[in-house]
C-alpha cells in the first residue's frame, strides 16, 4: 500500500528528468564524457555551423582555462 505512491512518484521524476534533457537541476554544470558542458556546447554549436573554425578555437582556449 505505501510501495504504490512512492514508485508512482519515481516513475514521474525520472520522466520529467528524461524530458527536461536529462540535466542536472543547477543548469547542467556537469562533465559528459569527460568533458565539460561547456565545451560539449561549444562542439556542438560548431558542429552546427552557427560559429566559425576561429570563434570556435578561441572559445576552446577560454573553456580550458
Amino acid at each position: 500500500m505505501f510501495f504504490g505512491p512512492i514508485l508512482l512518484i519515481v516513475i514521474v521524476a525520472v520522466a520529467i528528468w528524461y524530458f527536461r534533457g536529462g540535466r542536472l537541476p543547477d543548469g547542467g554544470a556537469a562533465v559528459i564524457g569527460g568533458r565539460s558542458s561547456g565545451l560539449a556546447i561549444l562542439e556542438e554549436r560548431y558542429a552546427r555551423g552557427e560559429i566559425d573554425r576561429d570563434e570556435y578555437m578561441k572559445k576552446r582556449q577560454d573553456l580550458a582555462g
